[in-house]
């Protein structure tokens, strides 16, 4: 049987979702380039993207650095909180008429209905968030029905294991986190950066 490892904040509350918001760059000051990475894979891409979707946007850090160095999208962002969604609203401003934004929860059935396919997909230090990493597989699965045949999922998550995480339930290793991509149905994963305790894939 799968336990939950609860989760030390609730998102859903405005107070928890400030006190994040607050904190998350200055503790992780690589995200900068880990945006960066997102920006620079998709338009690599073989294929002109025009629709891209985020799960897990939070206050919309990484919609922010997508939109301004990709001026040709539209942005989906989803997340299951409004009280993310309300922070993600104020930061992007006018960017934010380039995005439909989605309250939803990736852990119930249903959650990718009516969304219609993306030719990328991103999520950012948000997988570990499904409280356990036996639910992994199933969301990239879910991930992959909404890609064009030719899409990119781009992942990044916190790894278990040396300059990682220690919660082995909650957290996959480097190589577990590969596993699960291609478990989930993608014929190729590639790892685009690792550093300060997370990684980044890219699943075909």
């Amino acid at each position: 049987m799968i336990h939950d490892v609860p989760s030390p904040i609730d998102f859903r509350l405005m107070s928890d979702a400030l006190e994040w918001e607050s904190t998350a760059m200055s503790k992780r000051p690589s995200r900068i380039e880990f945006f960066s990475e997102f920006a620079a894979a998709i338009k690599a891409m073989p294929i002109p993207v025009t629709r891209v979707l985020e799960l897990g946007s939070g206050p919309g850090f990484l919609a922010e650095s997508l939109l301004n160095a990709l001026p040709a999208i539209s942005y989906v962002a989803l997340d299951f909180s409004a009280a993310m969604h309300q922070l993600a609203r104020n930061r992007l401003g006018s960017l934010a008429s380039r995005v439909d934004f989605f309250e939803r929860n990736f852990k119930e059935p249903g959650w990718s209905h009516n969304l219609g396919l993306f030719e990328a997909i991103v999520t950012h230090q948000v997988v570990h968030e499904l409280r356990h990493k036996h639910y992994a597989c199933s969301l990239h699965a879910q991930a992959r029905e909404l890609l064009v045949s030719t899409g990119s999922y781009l992942v990044c998550d916190h790894f278990l294991g040396e300059g990682g995480m220690k919660n082995g339930q909650l957290y996959m290793t480097v190589t577990e986190q590969c596993d699960a991509l291609l478990n989930a149905g993608f014929s190729n994963v590639q790892q685009l950066m690792l550093k300060d305790g997370l990684v980044l894939h890219c699943a075909t």
